[in-house]
């Protein structure tokens, strides 16, 4: 699959009730995805996110054989982990589904129809060859620690530590340089009091 082998992607947009169709030619951004390479099929649905929109990714994926995913919908951060959720449920790898966001970057900001649909038939075919490269991904779960890693032990690493420290909670400060203190460490007066750098920092 992916780069060296055939792939079967499924191409689905959405109409998100108005909020794309009364701008964007949703039918003709779907016919126009059907031409590319790979696509064995390429739909339109009122609202792709909805049940009946998972259901029907979701027997796609069965009975068509899908092995990629390319949604054209809205911010893939209301609804990717949606559509992560129905390839999931259809037994392919999560991962092999993207998003592109043909609501906030097009037909909200686009006023010219035969732009916005233009752009939407751009990002959809950006979408389905980034697609066809996917490499299945696989979720673990780690063990987590209650320490606090700050990085930079400039004054205000310094600050965030003691903070964090104070609060019962391990704290591991690192920093590039030999010396903690960053740029403020060189000063030889610092504002309001005009104290030295060391005044301050020492304590």
């Amino acid at each position: 699959m992916g780069t060296h082998g055939v792939c079967k992607i499924g191409v689905y947009v959405c109409h998100c009730g108005v909020n794309i169709s009364s701008v964007v030619d949703v039918k003709k951004v779907a016919e126009q995805a059907t031409k590319e390479q790979d696509v064995v099929i390429a739909k339109d649905y009122k609202f792709m996110c909805s049940a009946p929109g998972q259901d029907m990714i979701r027997e796609d994926i069965k009975k068509q054989g899908l092995d990629r995913v390319v949604i054209a919908a809205c911010s893939p951060r209301m609804h990717d982990e949606t559509f992560r959720g129905a390839c999931r449920k259809a037994g392919l790898n999560p991962y092999f589904s993207h998003m592109v966001n043909i609501r906030e970057q097009d037909s909200w900001v686009t006023v010219d129809k035969a732009l916005a649909t233009q752009k939407a038939i751009s990002l959809t075919r950006a979408a389905i060859r980034r697609v066809r490269s996917h490499q299945p991904l696989f979720s673990k779960e780690v063990e987590v620690t209650d320490g606090v890693l700050v990085i930079g032990g400039g004054i205000a690493g310094i600050q965030a530590a003691l903070t964090v420290a104070d609060a019962g909670t391990p704290v591991y400060l690192v920093e590039k340089d030999p010396t903690i203190g960053g740029h403020m460490a060189r000063f030889d007066k610092t504002f309001p009091t005009l104290d030295c750098s060391a005044c301050i920092l020492t304590p």
